[in-house]
C-alpha cells in the first residue's frame, strides 16, 4: 500500500524523468588526444607467440617483405568499457528497459569504440610510416593496414623472423617453417590509452576441430540396399547419423511438426576457404531436406578451396542448416594473410556487417599459445556481438584437457582451454559421444525410415573421449577444462559442479554429439564422409539456437549462456547431463563426469531441442505507458502500478 500511494503522489514531470530513449546512452567517446613522440615508447607485453624462440630462430625476413591485412586492437576508456560491461548485463535481464534492446554496429562504435579524433590520429601515425590504411569496422575497435617487415620494425620496434619448429606430428622428411615476430611490439605512449595491441604478427594458425574418415567404397552410394537386418550407413556397432536421426534423438521432430524449422532466422559461419555449393544441395538431396543453397561471402581475396578448411566450412554449413533446414546459412570465408588468421578477419566481418543473429565457429587456438591482443581482440568482439543480440557458438577442440595440443596429436603437456570460447561472451560447445551399451537395438532401427532416419529414440550419452587413454587413438576427446584467464561469471558460478574450476570461467558450456562412433554424414566434393569432432557439436548448436530465435519472433538473444544457465536451474528437463566418461588423454589427466549439472568436459551436457526451446522465453521487459511512446521506463516501478 505505501508503494502505491508513493507512486501515485509521482508528478508528471517526475515520470517522463524516470524513462528514457530505447537505446543505452553513454556519454560520447571521449577524445584521449596527446602529441606522440616517437621517442616515448610503452611495450605490449605478451604479444610473441610462445614457439618463437631463439633455438628455432633463421634470422630475420627481407625488409620488403609485404604484410598484408594487420589487425591493430583499438582500446576503449575505462569508463566505456564499465558502460558495455553494464549494458551487456542489462540486455539480458528481463527487469532492465535495456532487455534485449540490441546496438547495430554503428551504433555500438558510436558509444563503445574509439572517438573518431583519436582513431584519426592512429591512421596519420600509421600512414607517416609508409602502411595503407585497408579498413575502419563499424565498431571502432579495430584498424586493418598493410605494410612490409622493415615498416613494422621502424612502426613497432619488432622484427619479423622464420623460425623452424620440430613438432612431435611433423611429417616424417617435411620441414615446415614459420614467420613470427621476435620481440613484443612497441607504440608511442601517447597512443597506449587506445591501442591495446596487434592481434597476431605470425602464421601459426587456429585448428580446425574437425575429424574426418571416408565411407568405405560399398557405401559411397547411399541408395544401395543393405542386408535385411542391417541398419543401413553402419559398420557394426558404430551407426553413421543422418539429420532424421539427430532430429530423433535431440527432440527436434515436435518443433518441425510445429512449423518450426528457422524460417527467417540467418547462421553466419566463420571459415577461411570456399566451397562447392553443389555439396549442400546432394547432402540435403540425399538427407531428405528441401533445397535452401547457402550464401557465400567473401571478405577480401577468394581463399579459394583450401586443403582442409574446405571440410570444415562444408560441414558447418551441412549441419547447421540440416538442423535448422529453413534458416538463412552464410558462410563468411576470408584468406588467410601472413600475420592474420583468416578465421579472425571473418569473425570481425560478420561482427561488424551484423551478418546474422547466430554464429558459429569451429576453430581453436589454446589460451597459453594466444597473445594478449589475440585474447582482447576475441573477448571484445564476442561482447560487442552480444550487445547487437548475436549469439556466438564455438567448438572447444578436440584434444580433451590438453587443449594446446591437436586431436591428431600423440600426447599432450598440460590442461589448456580454447581461447576462442573461453570469453564469457561465447557459448563453448563439448561432445558427447553415444553409449548404447549391449542393446544396440534398442536404439537403432533394421533399416532407414524417410531421410535415412534409423535412430530410435535418445540414446544415452558419455563424454566424448576416443584417445588413446581410453581405448582409441591420439588424443581425439572433447576440449574442457579451467581457463587461467577469465574469472568465473556470476550465472555460471551458481551452477552445481561448476565450483571444480577454482573460481576460474569453465568450459564448455553445453556439448553435443562429437564423436567417430555414430559420426555424422557430410557431401565434400560429391563424395560421402563420415565427420566427427566439436566440429560436429558447434554448428548443430547454432541450428538449435536458430530454432530458439525463431520461437522468440526472430528477435537475436544475444549471448545465450546466461539464459542457458538460469535454464538449468529452472528448467532441468532441457538438458541431458552427462553420467560419466572423462576428457583424460595421453600426457594430461581430464575431467571426469558424474551425472552432476555441470562437468568440465561437457558443460550442461547435451539438450532436449523442443523443452529447450519451450522453455526458453523470459518475463517480458518492463515498458513505458502508451502515453510515454518511443519510452522506456527506469524507475523501477511498474508501469501498472503508476497508472492503474
Amino acid at each position: 500500500m505505501r508503494l502505491l500511494l508513493r507512486a501515485f503522489s509521482l508528478t508528471t514531470a517526475a515520470l517522463l524523468a524516470g524513462c528514457a530513449s530505447t537505446s543505452f546512452e553513454p556519454s560520447a567517446p571521449a577524445s584521449r588526444l596527446t602529441p606522440i613522440n616517437e621517442n616515448q615508447t610503452v611495450t605490449l607485453a605478451g604479444n610473441v607467440h610462445p614457439l618463437a624462440r631463439p633455438e628455432f630462430d633463421r634470422g630475420p625476413l627481407d625488409p620488403s617483405t609485404p604484410f598484408d591485412r594487420i589487425l591493430l586492437v583499438l582500446k576503449p576508456s575505462a569508463a566505456q568499457q564499465s558502460s558495455l560491461d553494464a549494458l551487456v548485463a542489462a540486455q539480458q535481464d528481463p527487469a532492465s528497459p535495456h532487455y534485449h534492446q540490441w546496438l547495430t554496429p554503428a551504433e555500438f562504435g558510436g558509444q563503445f569504440g574509439v572517438a573518431s579524433t583519436q582513431i584519426a590520429q592512429i591512421t596519420t601515425w600509421l600512414t607517416s610510416h609508409g602502411f595503407t590504411i585497408e579498413e575502419i569496422p563499424a565498431g571502432n575497435r579495430l584498424i586493418a593496414f598493410s605494410g612490409t617487415a622493415g615498416q613494422l620494425q621502424e612502426t613497432f620496434h619488432t622484427q619479423m623472423h622464420t623460425y623452424r619448429i620440430a613438432t612431435p606430428n611433423q611429417i616424417a622428411g617435411q620441414i615446415v617453417d614459420h614467420i613470427a615476430n621476435d620481440r613484443d611490439p612497441q607504440i608511442p605512449a601517447a597512443l597506449a590509452g587506445s591501442i591495446g595491441g596487434i592481434v597476431s604478427l605470425n602464421d601459426f594458425r587456429r585448428s580446425s576441430s574437425l575429424a574426418l574418415r571416408q565411407l568405405p567404397a560399398a557405401k559411397q552410394q547411399l541408395t544401395q540396399p543393405q542386408a535385411a537386418g542391417t541398419p543401413q550407413y553402419s559398420a557394426g556397432s558404430t551407426h553413421y547419423l543422418a539429420p532424421a536421426d539427430f532430429a530423433t534423438i535431440y527432440d527436434l521432430n515436435p518443433l518441425y511438426n510445429a512449423g518450426s524449422t528457422g524460417a527467417g532466422i540467418s547462421i553466419a559461419v566463420a571459415g577461411r576457404s570456399n566451397i562447392n555449393v553443389a555439396d549442400i544441395a546432394q547432402f540435403r538431396s540425399t538427407t531428405g531436406i528441401a533445397s535452401n543453397p547457402p550464401s557465400v561471402i567473401i571478405d577480401g581475396p577468394d581463399p579459394g578451396l583450401a586443403l582442409s578448411d574446405q571440410a570444415e566450412a562444408t560441414l558447418d554449413l551441412e549441419w547447421s542448416g540440416a538442423v535448422a533446414p529453413a534458416a538463412s546459412v552464410t558462410l563468411v570465408a576470408a584468406a588467410s594473410t601472413a600475420t592474420t588468421d583468416g578465421v579472425d578477419l571473418a569473425s570481425a566481418y560478420i561482427v561488424n556487417h551484423a551478418t546474422a543473429s547466430v554464429l558459429s565457429s569451429s576453430y581453436s587456438n589454446c589460451e597459453q599459445e594466444m597473445g594478449a591482443a589475440e585474447l582482447a581482440f576475441y573477448n571484445a568482439l564476442w561482447e560487442q556481438a552480444a550487445a547487437e543480440g548475436i549469439s556466438v557458438f564455438v567448438a572447444s577442440g578436440d584434444a580433451g584437457a590438453a587443449g594446446c595440443s591437436a586431436g591428431s596429436d600423440a600426447s599432450g603437456s598440460a590442461p589448456a582451454v580454447n581461447g576462442l570460447c573461453s570469453s564469457p561472451y561465447a557459448t563453448c560447445v563439448g561432445g558427447t559421444e553415444f553409449n548404447e551399451g549391449a542393446d544396440d537395438d534398442q536404439y537403432w532401427a533394421a533399416a532407414n525410415s524417410a531421410g535415412l532416419g534409423s535412430a530410435l529414440a535418445y540414446i544415452s550419452e558419455e563424454v566424448w573421449n576416443e584417445s588413446a587413454a581410453d581405448g582409441g587413438s591420439d588424443m581425439w576427446s572433447s576440449g574442457g577444462g579451467a581457463s587461467t584467464v577469465y574469472a568465473q561469471p556470476a550465472w555460471q558460478a551458481s551452477v552445481p559442479g561448476a565450483s571444480a574450476a577454482d573460481g576460474m570461467r569453465a568450459v564448455p558450456d553445453v556439448s553435443l554429439t562429437a564423436a567417430n562412433h555414430d559420426g555424422v554424414i557430410m557431401v565434400e566434393n560429391g563424395g560421402f564422409y563420415i565427420a566427427s569432432g566439436t566440429s560436429v557439436a558447434a554448428p548443430s548448436f547454432a541450428g538449435i539456437m536458430a530454432l530458439v530465435v525463431a520461437s522468440q519472433g526472430g528477435k537475436g538473444q544475444g549471448s545465450a549462456n546466461p539464459r542457458l544457465y538460469a535454464l538449468a536451474a529452472s528448467a532441468p528437463a532441457a538438458f541431458h547431463p552427462t553420467p560419466s566418461g572423462n576428457n583424460t588423454v595421453p600426457g594430461v589427466t581430464g575431467q571426469t563426469a558424474y551425472g552432476a549439472i555441470y562437468n568440465l568436459a561437457t558443460g550442461l551436457g547435451s539438450v532436449d531441442a523442443a523443452q529447450l526451446v519451450s522453455n526458453w522465453a523470459s518475463p517480458p521487459a518492463p515498458s513505458c505507458p502508451m502515453r510515454l511512446v518511443r519510452a522506456r521506463c527506469r524507475s523501477g516501478i511498474r508501469p501498472w502500478i503508476l497508472f492503474r
